[in-house]
């Protein structure tokens, strides 16, 4: 597996093969969210195929956002989300943030999953349409005390 720095076409391109998503993000889509912040697309690389995707920007200086990932099917059960979750702490780490903060929601359970796994604590429920769509906020500080 291969981890990189991305473009918005190739983010857009990995998210198209999640089904999960109602309505993939497009490129004017992203570009507006990341537009006048410091960002980071990442991609999952196995066998010379994107299957995964993770994208971020700066909320403030001691503060980066984890905005949206996936993994396409080709790529489950093999490490990618892990291994993109890995790549994007390392780096905003490396780009002097203090935490990092993520939401996820009730129907993606294996994102609440691996984010309680790897330190991210709950901040705050907000509740938003049905119960699979409630959004919970994590965040994870990032000193040396409590980066695992």
């Amino acid at each position: 597996m291969h981890i990189r720095e991305a473009s918005i076409e190739e983010a857009v391109t990995v998210l198209a093969a999640i089904s999960e998503f109602a309505r993939p993000a497009t490129e004017d889509d992203i570009k507006q969210r990341l537009r006048g912040h410091r960002a980071l697309i990442l991609v999952a690389e196995l066998n010379g195929e994107m299957v995964g995707v993770k994208i971020g920007y700066q909320l403030s200086e001691e503060c980066f956002y984890s905005w949206l990932g996936g993994v396409a099917p080709a790529g489950r059960r093999g490490g990618v989300a892990q291994a993109l979750l890995e790549a994007q702490e390392e780096w905003v780490i490396a780009q002097g943030y203090q935490e990092l903060r993520v939401k996820s929601r009730n129907r993606f359970p294996a994102m609440l999953r691996l984010l309680l796994r790897n330190g991210y604590q709950i901040e705050h429920l907000e509740k938003k349409d049905g119960i699979e769509d409630y959004r919970l906020h994590f965040i994870k500080q990032l000193n040396d005390n409590n980066y695992q």
